[in-house]
């Protein structure tokens, strides 16, 4: 995959910050315009970054995405939208299989609880939230003090603004933004192609490169049910990509380690990663044995074994970089080093890696508590997760805002309501076997005396205790949820539903295990890693990004095939090599075409690309991301990085690591020659309406070369 010599310049990064290649996931008020007119002649000017700003989007689900007209058009990939497809979907119109295409506005189907969040203002808040913390405080007391401090904040914001306010920690803690955002919750699906060709290939070609997917979903984003008229949305390429053309990607990466220390990554190692993968199989092992009792089963469990599926292969490619003997070796040299440089200029002062390494011992001794109970691993069901935030939502709400559970602040409790109340189905049968899976799992790892395990199981098998919970809760009903919810403290005390109990029960216990994590974990690794960070930016500025947050953060890097086991990759792959690659695979699940695909292959032109690669620094989250060139216009989209680009959780380099996008070009010839969408294409290239224009119009103008 990469070179020993390479990986020790990459690692001595994270000690003395350097510019490799086309490394980094930018904030967009710290984009290094001059390093891009630097390499690639082209300097991305302020109108440029806002436009495109603008014209990005956060799924809440978990995935990135754009606007693309100025009536309110907004794309990203299937496996991003596929909540909402599958939500909307019945036994007899089943979406996720047979695809979905409005011909008109009034068919355009309303997703019960997604949220869309477009960023349009960023504020540094370091000194008033580090204000909050006073001389003689103890650390944990400082963290608790910094939480109140950022939702204070968020509240003022959100009160003068009627914005979403979040306040974003990025270096660890060493620097605090204030991101608001326009908040959109009528979001109603347009298209989706189907699954087969949304994830064609399936888990066997998760990952890889060449790959032949269609996965794209279009939306459309409602006000006062209309839609709505933009400025700012992207402009769609006629020409697409070439060989070694620069472009860019706007989105949301989820989460990387890359400033993380030794011991923090070798917890990652030896704890973390380990227990997730054991979880993945044996979830993956049950869903696919309840699919296989029905049709209908498998319906509905399908995106969940698509996604346990998707975290198994990326969690196995992360573990694979912290076992690096050679890398971890080199990273260890590297901060031992710059660990030496701090204590010289800070004689008598808290060695900040010990801390670290302190708080991850707690870490480790918590992490079967905290993961099961806390973090709900042990309740693995859509209605726990509701019983939890309703018992929860109670005890927090009459408390002071910087009091509450972060979660609970009031800036946050519009999108948790949406979720609470979202009339999307619940299939008690699924929720059945996947809480009482989790059961023995928590069982397993806690051990069968453990008060939780107590709780949750009261004397009976899992599976029983599983079955008569789910079988007694009123939970599916939105009215019950309702009137808990409003009903407040007293309501949630003299509830009788079983999952109410339960999580009444069990919350002592999740909450003392939560304030540990919050005080000896948390407080201890955001304080010390905040020093490291300040070191680090004494040492050579702020020239290395923020590990990703799931915030808004804009990439570059060319179009470029790569080599492997000394075979040269090329950079694209067509959409008749779709069918080749079916054919050469028996077209037989996961290489099946769809119908429609084997029906419209002779109106195709064949040799329009369909996937190609691209340097760009990518991770999870970055699903959806729209890809632009330096017109501001949609050249494609981000749907998956190849097998090496998993490093990126810890490390980048550009020699193997790939980004994979769907292809501009072949998304319209798919619309138009196979779903027969000449409307939705025709919006796409240019029916919009005036302003749209005009501000994409001044996008290009503005963008010097």
């Amino acid at each position: 995959m990469r070179t020993k010599s390479l990986l020790f310049a990459l690692i001595l990064a994270l000690a003395v910050p350097l510019a490799f290649a086309d490394e980094g996931m930018w904030l967009y008020n710290a984009f290094p315009k001059d390093r891009v007119k630097a390499q690639y002649g082209f300097l991305p000017t302020q109108d440029w970054l806002d436009h495109l700003r603008l014209s990005s989007v956060r799924f809440n689900n978990g995935g990135s995405g754009s606007f693309v007209s100025a009536d309110g058009l907004a794309f990203t990939n299937h496996h991003v939208g596929a909540d909402c497809i599958q939500k909307l979907s019945k036994a007899s119109t089943d979406y996720m299989k047979n695809g979905f295409y409005a011909k008109t506005q009034a068919e355009e189907g309303k997703c019960p609880d997604l949220e869309l969040n477009v960023l349009v203002k960023i504020d540094d808040v370091t000194a008033k939230v580090k204000a909050a913390v006073t001389a003689g405080m103890s650390t944990a007391q400082g963290g608790q003090a910094e939480r109140a401090a950022m939702s204070a904040i968020e509240k003022d914001c959100t009160v003068s603004t009627s914005l979403r306010c979040d306040v974003v920690t990025l270096y660890s803690g060493e620097v605090y933004n204030l991101y608001q955002y326009k908040k959109y919750t009528d979001v109603r699906l347009v298209f989706s192609p189907e699954f087969e060709i949304a994830f064609f290939g399936g888990d066997p070609d998760n990952f890889t490169f060449p790959r032949y997917d269609l996965d794209i979903t279009f939306f459309r984003i409602y006000e006062n049910d209309k839609p709505v008229h933009l400025e700012h949305y992207l402009q769609w390429s006629k020409g697409g990509v070439k060989d070694g053309e620069l472009i860019f990607v706007s989105g949301h990466p989820g989460n990387t380690d890359r400033l993380k220390t030794v011991a923090q990554m070798q917890f990652l190692k030896d704890v973390d990663y380990p227990a997730r993968l054991t979880s993945f199989k044996e979830r993956i092992d049950l869903l696919k044995k309840f699919s296989a009792e029905s049709a209908e089963n498998a319906r509905i469990a399908q995106k969940d074994i698509f996604g346990l599926e998707n975290s198994q292969k990326a969690v196995t490619g992360y573990l694979a970089g912290v076992r690096d003997l050679a890398a971890m070796s080199q990273k260890n040299l590297a901060e031992r080093e710059q660990e030496k440089q701090y204590l010289e200029k800070n004689p008598g002062a808290p060695n900040p890696w010990e801390e670290i390494a302190g708080a991850v011992k707690v870490d480790r001794e918590i992490y079967n508590q905290l993961t099961y109970v806390e973090r709900t691993r042990g309740f693995y069901s859509n209605l726990s997760a509701i019983a939890r935030n309703l018992v929860r939502a109670a005890a927090e709400k009459p408390k002071p805002n910087g009091e509450r559970l972060r979660e609970y602040r009031d800036s946050a409790l519009r999108s948790l309501e949406q979720r609470l109340f979202s009339s999307a189905p619940v299939y008690k049968n699924l929720e059945t076997v996947t809480l009482a899976e989790s059961f023995a799992q928590m069982q397993e790892a806690l051990g069968a005396d453990d008060p939780a395990v107590k709780a949750a199981l009261n004397g009976k098998s899992p599976q029983k205790a599983a079955r008569e919970l789910i079988s007694g809760t009123k939970l599916e009903d939105v009215a019950v949820r309702k009137q808990l919810y409003e009903g407040g403290q007293a309501a949630i005390e003299a509830s009788t539903d079983p999952l109410i109990v339960l999580m009444r029960n069990v919350d002592p216990l999740a909450r003392a295990v939560r304030r540990r994590f919050d005080d000896e974990v948390d407080a201890v690794e955001r304080r010390n890693g905040a020093l490291i960070a300040r070191a680090r930016f004494a040492q050579s500025g702020f020239n290395q990004p923020p590990d990703a947050t799931f915030t808004l953060r804009l990439t570059y890097g060319p179009v470029k095939g790569y080599s492997e086991n000394g075979k040269k990759i090329p950079y694209f792959t067509t959409l008749g090599g779709a069918y080749q690659h079916a054919a050469e695979n028996g077209s037989k699940p996961p290489y099946a075409l769809p119908e429609s695909w084997v029906k419209a292959k002779s109106k195709l032109s064949l040799t329009t690309p369909f996937n190609y690669v691209s340097t760009a620094d990518i991770i999870g989250g970055n699903s959806g991301s729209p890809t632009v060139n330096k017109a501001a216009e949609v050249v494609g989209i981000i749907f998956d990085g190849n097998i090496q680009s998993l490093a990126n959780n810890f490390f980048y380099d550009d020699v193997q690591q790939r980004a994979v996008h769907v292809d501009s070009r072949g998304i319209l010839e798919a619309l138009r020659k196979i779903y027969g969408a000449d409307a939705l294409a025709d919006e796409l290239v240019g029916a919009a309406a005036p302003g749209g224009k005009k501000a994409a119009a001044k996008a290009k103008t503005t963008a010097k070369p």
